[in-house]
């Protein structure tokens, strides 16, 4: 009896019912939106992370990290590969050489980190490869032929991954292409100290062009094949200085690190948020942060519920009395007051829920293109201008507790004055 009883009181002023129900649904709605937008934009961020610039796991020597020195590689690093591949939910591991050099153009010079590769390895751990594509097949295959167009949405990334017969090639990040000024088949130097102590270095060919979403990793980091790159640094094309690990199953990372761990135990075994404790940190704040938000904007709705409620037991004092005085307990007649809230917040945050699920969906496809506004600023710092918002159902749970706890608390002094309510004052009340 109490629930129909109260859901009847709600409209019985359809007004404000409504404005209250209004500023719910707009409440609920903006909360879980902007939440969604930065999910989406972490969700972009860690997966590009993983899939394009560090992968899962990472193993060095324990020194390297803080003193990348060139003679710091790897025992064995063929074994450490097969070890890793062996164990349950990894998808593959590659080995690569890495070294901190000087790399020069004809117009500029800037520091970079080379990688040694095998191109073909690394696509089953990195989709970088991806990135690389040239802009005139591309534009045949989409059928473009307007110039503004092409370079309009094509003019990112260019050439191919380590493709062609051209002797040593080279593929770059856009942002140090522009930074000195090189194009497709443009020669490059690379300069460092090698494993025996002089003064070496290379010229190599341009034969890909990259683009991601992070412009600080575009500008720093370069790819060669290893064995170019040993032969320059006086190594074997058995040497690495890293192993990179990439996961089918992201749950098993603890797992796998254990046991290379235990097989190795005096090498260095990093998982990503070791590697990028910036991202990591983001990410793991994620979650609480959203709900901070969804607090903060239930709070300030709740004073708004208060001021309703209380209304409502103010307009009724003589009907609550009369309740009171026919023999319905007080403890009753305290329930259905808060029950009258929570069905007033519920009601605004089930339409609040079913307004943001449609428009986060549609928004997920389509995407939100900031490109034209703010794509050097979010790009600096690793994040895409073009945003896919996304919201996992638990967190439309978290949201509903929430909202139950909110009409629960801005009801309970209205609740609390009712239950103060002498029956035969209340009866003499006009």
């Amino acid at each position: 009896m109490i629930p129909s009883l109260s859901w009847k009181n709600i409209w019985r002023n359809k007004v404000r019912s409504l404005v209250v129900i209004a500023a719910m649904t707009f409440g609920i709605f903006g909360g879980l939106f902007t939440s969604a937008i930065y999910k989406g934009m972490s969700d972009r961020r860690v997966k590009e992370a993983l899939t394009k610039e560090v992968a899962h796991i990472q193993i060095h020597d324990p020194k390297f990290i803080e003193n990348p020195e060139i003679g710091l590689t790897l025992p064995d690093p063929g074994g450490i590969v097969r070890f890793a591949e062996g164990l349950p939910g990894v998808k593959a591991a590659t080995d690569r050489l890495k070294i901190v050099t000087m790399i020069n153009s004809s117009a500029a010079s800037s520091g970079v980190t080379v990688y040694g590769i095998d191109p073909d390895k690394e696509k089953e751990v990195s989709e970088l490869y991806t990135s690389v594509y040239d802009s005139l097949i591309l534009a045949d295959k989409l059928k473009l032929t307007d110039p503004a167009l092409i370079g309009t949405y094509l003019k990112d990334s260019t050439g191919s991954w380590f493709g062609g017969s051209q002797r040593n090639p080279i593929v770059i990040g856009e942002t140090l292409a522009r930074k000195l000024k090189l194009k497709i088949n443009s020669k490059v130097v690379l300069t460092f100290q090698s494993a025996d102590g002089s003064l070496t270095g290379g010229s190599y060919r341009v034969c890909g062009i990259y683009r991601l979403e992070n412009n600080a990793f575009e500008e720093m980091n370069v790819y060669v094949r290893k064995p170019d790159l040993a032969s320059l640094a006086a190594l074997t094309s058995e040497d690495a200085h890293e192993v990179t690990i990439f996961m089918n199953d992201p749950k098993k990372v603890g797992s796998a690190m254990e046991s290379i761990r235990a097989e190795y135990p005096d090498l260095d075994v990093m998982d990503w948020k070791t590697l990028l404790p910036d991202v990591a940190m983001l990410n793991d704040l994620l979650v609480v942060s959203m709900i901070v938000i969804m607090v903060i904007i239930l709070a300030a709705l709740g004073f708004g519920i208060v001021n309703t409620m209380l209304m409502v037991v103010l307009e009724r004092v003589k009907e609550l009395g009369m309740l009171i005085a026919v023999g319905m307990n007080k403890l009753r007649v305290f329930n259905m007051i808060i029950l009258e809230s929570v069905l007033l917040c519920l009601t605004g945050a089930i339409a609040g829920m079913g307004i943001s699920a449609v428009v986060i969906e549609i928004f997920n496809k389509q995407g939100i293109d900031l490109t034209a506004y703010a794509q050097k600023g979010m790009e600096a710092w690793g994040y895409s201008a073009v945003m896919y918002p996304n919201l996992s159902w638990n967190f439309y749970l978290i949201v509903a507790a929430l909202v139950v706890i909110t009409g629960i608390a801005a009801s309970a002094y209205p609740a609390w004055k009712a239950l103060k309510l002498n029956p035969a004052d209340a009866l003499r009340t006009e």
